[in-house]
């Protein structure tokens, strides 16, 4: 089905305005939202009407509704429970919008990666030279960013060059967490645990009291005990007692959000309750890089 570019506008502006207000759209709202003539949405609704496009909604609260033939002649999958995918216009949320779809256009390019975006949503506000960020997606947290190199308003598409893309594993924290965790027993001395840091290539370790643990001392506690002149303590004297731990089963996007949010480097798993292994931000990185 060819769709006139007026046809086209006033679908994608129905659609959008449907999904922003969740009922029925009224003639002049379309109009204003694509700055047409109301006459003219309302003569072009006769058509679209009889395509089977578009329905009229009777009564005071009445108006327009799009049709499911409507999303399928303009590309776009309509969903009963979809999940919303944001996007940003220099780092400022554009409300009512939602990605549909996310493209990409030039892979093979030596030189250069351009995308493209479809939009649930007014982006009329985009120009040339914008950043533009969408995402993250539900499932595996994919965030797209970039800078805008062009615009269909007959699409409602966003065409960009793609600057970064990042994505997380959607695999629990289990499958990367260590469990054969290097531990510090809670007497050793600082230079016994900066030995055992230095040695073993990591940040931190969890303080052992047999098989229970009692904090988590890092190089952070050892930078701070040697500048307070603690050259003597214990390690149980400097270690950090409150325990940050994640489940096994959460997901590697909520245990880096944990890491921002704590500002810490690494984390105690904790599997049926009991902290049992070590994820670090390190884990992490080596899981993106390889």
């Amino acid at each position: 089905m060819e769709l006139t570019p007026i046809q086209k506008d006033i679908l994608i502006a129905l659609i959008n305005l449907q999904r922003e207000k969740d009922r029925a759209v009224k003639g002049e709202e379309i109009a204003e939202l694509i700055s047409r003539n109301p006459g003219t949405v309302r003569n072009q609704m006769q058509s679209l009407k009889v395509l089977g496009l578009v329905e009229g909604v009777p009564g005071p609260k009445g108006g327009y509704k799009a049709t499911g033939e409507a999303y399928e002649a303009l590309s776009i999958t309509a969903m009963d429970h979809e999940a919303s995918v944001p996007i940003y216009r220099n780092d400022q949320l554009v409300d009512g919008a939602t990605v549909a779809e996310i493209s990409f256009t030039t892979v093979r390019h030596p030189d250069l990666c351009h995308g493209m975006l479809k939009v649930l949503g007014n982006i009329k506000g985009f120009e040339q030279g914008d950043l533009v960020q969408a995402g993250p997606t539900p499932v595996n947290k994919l965030v797209v960013r970039g800078e805008i190199v062009g615009r269909d308003d007959t699409q409602n598409t966003l065409v960009f060059s793609i600057n970064e893309m990042i994505s997380l594993p959607k695999k629990p924290v289990k499958n990367y967490a260590r469990t054969n965790m290097i531990s510090i027993s809670e007497n050793a001395s600082i230079q016994e645990t900066a030995r055992i840091l230095v040695d073993n290539g990591i940040h931190g370790a969890p303080v052992m009291d047999g098989e229970v643990i009692l904090g988590v001392v890092t190089f952070t506690d050892i930078g701070d005990a040697v500048a307070s002149g603690k050259m003597t303590a214990k390690v149980k004297e400097i270690m950090t007692r409150d325990l940050i731990t994640i489940d096994a089963d959460t997901s590697l996007y909520d245990a880096v959000k944990m890491f921002d949010t704590h500002n810490i480097g690494f984390l105690l798993v904790s599997y049926d309750g009991v902290p049992k292994g070590v994820l670090s931000k390190k884990d992490v990185f080596h899981e993106l890089v390889y």
